[in-house]
């Protein structure tokens, strides 16, 4: 077996199964060895039946089945067949829906591993359909069960069979692609048996060895590649803005600038300049800002120098709402000062479109303001001077280019609403330059927020009400968009990947659709209740949210689909359900959607999580309000992986995928990683050395099977 292997050459895997698999990004062994489960059961850990509470979580048990199975229909089509089991505490009803076969499965005497939830049946203790192992001679069980996530017609079974064939033959499908010497002084485990044992590990802390590294492998692949695109990047020539005057500009604005986005601005005019001659090297800068400390100020200075030299500038958003709301705070302004703005979305009309695009080609626009309609092939520019991406890590690194590329050397400005440490920044944005506006303007309000439990539900929900009635909207942000019934529970106080369910302490999650549902029915029936979620069609997104600014909606209820961008000003209460369940970025990132307008504004996280971490997070977000100080707090308490899993931009900067690494708590081994790949390309710019061979492939191979997931 190779690397490169087709999956179809494993038994069992048909035309049909490897279409499902390839529709899912899995096409060779590598893909599917590189699967990993997104959790474990820990199925080690046996109780006795009378020792364990009911319905609660699923746990161990070593029954004897002790009844002859009976299958009874219950309804047409429908089957039931039921059993006694038992250990020397008591005996358990177990039942399976539809699967008449394991009438032959468990014979009287026979003794199995069962895992699930242990239920009350009249008197008598039950489980519905548990997990089930036969306990045989000279053959122990793995405590840890492996948890992968699945897809259309594909079953764990299928999946963990499928893995082990190729785990058996790990030896020649994974060769080490890292130097003995990083090996050594990282103390990492060699590649085959982290690859193993990631799937079927003996124990805890052999899975911690093989989660570190392969954790390991993402971030020094992600460090390689940002470190070759920044030692390697072309240097552009771009026009040279020789006239910066902007203070016509500067005396239409009804603020005094802060000294931050003072500091911006200057950095952008410094790179728009140059030195001495008719060009100057592109501008490729980014401009990383909390939400409302003023970013797209400092972005519409940019593409009025340009205009002003006589060249045209685009400014790319990811959602046609935000692309209105920038062009209706934009538009005066450049018309005032003599500059045509224009907006062009997939909404404007046919007729409109081919004016704007004839418009464009003939140089008789100044500054279009857009969505991913500005790179369609039609769109011709006569002299781009200036692309601005905003909210940048919603586009693809290929969208982003494609808008560039309208104009060769034009200057290119990016913007971020995600602070993140400098730290991690000066690695993340590979050959971006970086402006960071650390200080909000004077007069902001401040979001008063609050940590609550389920007891203050009815207070809650009069305050909603309340908020509702003095004429503001409310924001209900929920972390799953439909309710889940699942055999394993994530909780940040643990181990990211191996579930402790005897540890958690059951908090039910609230889901979107339905509790919206329970909003407008039950509590909220006079009020406008409506979700929104990323399944959602784009054009129902933008129509909802654009309800929502309109005043429209009252209570919008919400996965964190309304993270950034929109700003509605009549929104006063933003309200995070299981705000343990969220980073600390991804909070503030959420906090930040109120306290836009005038009123007083509120943030509250519900939460009823006991967990020390989590409450001390959730603390923090109570005390601390500067982006920058939380994302330094985060990174001091959960590592970088909250970054990596908040922000796609970073994994894009990079074109990495991560899989691991999102959930890595180590600081350290970001930044070993980092400091090995400066190390080996300080020796092997290009990696073209033989010891260099196979991590020059492997590198390729993780470029491409990335660029399918960030595109």
């Amino acid at each position: 077996m190779n690397f490169n292997d087709k999956i179809s050459i494993l038994h069992g895997v048909g035309a049909t199964y490897e279409k499902r698999f390839n529709e899912n990004g899995i096409c060779t062994l590598g893909d599917l060895l590189y699967y990993f489960p997104r959790a474990y059961q820990n199925r080690g850990d046996v109780f006795k039946i009378s020792d364990t509470p009911f319905d609660l979580y699923p746990h161990s048990y070593i029954l004897t089945v002790g009844s002859e199975p009976k299958v009874a229909m219950i309804k047409r089509g429908m089957t039931l067949l039921k059993f006694k089991a038992f250990d020397e505490s008591g005996s358990v009803n177990i039942t399976y829906f539809n699967q008449n076969y394991l009438k032959d499965v468990f014979k009287i005497g026979s003794t199995f591993r069962f895992f699930g939830k242990l239920s009350r049946d009249k008197k008598t203790p039950s489980m519905t359909s548990p997990a089930y192992e036969p306990i045989l001679p000279k053959k122990s069980l793995p405590p840890l069960v492996p948890v992968y996530p699945l897809f259309n017609g594909i079953n764990q079974k299928l999946i963990s069979k499928l893995i082990s064939e190729v785990t058996d033959n790990i030896d020649s499908i994974s060769k080490e692609f890292l130097p003995e010497s990083i090996l050594n002084r990282m103390n990492l485990c060699s590649l085959p048996f982290a690859l193993k044992n990631i799937h079927t590990p003996p124990d805890e802390n052999t899975l911690n060895a093989a989660i570190r590294r392969l954790s390991f492998d993402e971030l020094f692949l992600f460090a390689t590649s940002v470190s070759m695109i920044k030692s390697s990047a072309n240097v552009f020539e771009a026009p040279k803005m020789s006239d910066t005057d902007i203070s016509k500009y500067l005396n239409m604005l009804p603020y005094e600038l802060t000294d931050a986005q003072a500091r911006a601005i200057g950095e952008i005019l410094t790179d728009l300049s140059g030195s001495e001659g008719e060009y100057v090297k592109a501008m490729n800068r980014i401009v990383v800002g909390d939400v409302g400390s003023g970013k797209t100020v400092c972005a519409a200075i940019a593409a009025y120098t340009v205009c002003k030299n006589g060249y045209q500038a685009a400014m790319m958003v990811p959602t046609e709402i935000l692309a209105v709301q920038h062009y209706n705070s934009m538009k005066e302004d450049f018309h005032r000062l003599g500059y045509t703005c224009e907006l062009l979305t997939g909404s404007t009309p046919a007729k409109e479109k081919r004016c704007i695009l004839e418009k464009l080609k003939r140089g008789e626009i100044d500054f279009v303001i857009g969505t991913h309609a500005l790179i369609q092939d039609t769109v011709e520019f006569s002299k781009l001077g200036l692309v601005i991406t905003d909210e940048q890590h919603r586009f693809g690194v290929r969208q982003r280019a494609r808008l560039a590329q309208k104009s060769k050397n034009a200057h290119v400005l990016v913007m971020s609403a995600t602070p993140i440490p400098r730290t991690l920044s000066l690695m993340i944005y590979g050959d971006l330059d970086i402006s960071l506006i650390d200080m909000m303007p004077p007069g902001r309000k401040r979001v008063d927020t609050f940590v609550v439990d389920e007891s203050y539900r009815d207070r809650l929900n009069s305050f909603i009400r309340k908020q509702v009635n003095e004429g503001h909207q409310v924001y209900i942000v929920c972390p799953s968009v439909e309710e889940k019934s699942e055999d394993v529970l994530d909780f940040f106080d643990y181990n990211p990947f191996i579930i402790h369910d005897n540890e958690c302490d059951g908090t039910q999650l609230k889901a979107a659709v339905p509790y919206a549902k329970e909003l407008k029915e039950s509590i909220f029936p006079d009020l406008s209740v409506e979700f929104i979620h990323g399944k959602l069609k784009g054009k129902e997104k933008d129509k909802i949210m654009m309800d929502f600014s309109e005043g429209k909606i009252d209570v919008l209820v919400s996965t964190t689909v309304i993270e950034v961008g929109v700003n509605v000003p009549n929104a006063t209460l933003m309200i995070v359900e299981n705000a343990e369940r969220f980073g600390l970025s991804q909070l503030h990132q959420l906090r930040g959607r109120v306290g836009r307008g005038s009123d007083k504004s509120y943030c509250i996280l519900v939460s009823s999580s006991k967990g020390e971490k989590s409450r001390e997070r959730l603390d923090i977000m109570h005390t601390v309000y500067d982006g920058y100080t939380i994302a330094e707090r985060d990174l001091r308490m959960r590592g970088p992986g909250d970054f990596f899993s908040q922000d796609p931009s970073i994994r894009q900067s990079g074109q990495m995928n991560f899989s691991l690494a999102s959930s890595c708590t180590d600081t350290d081994l970001l930044l070993s990683a980092f400091e090995c790949a400066r190390e080996i390309l300080n020796d092997d710019r290009y990696l073209i050395k033989e010891e260099n061979i196979l991590l020059r492939e492997r590198l390729n191979i993780s470029l491409r099977s990335n660029l399918k997931t960030i595109n």
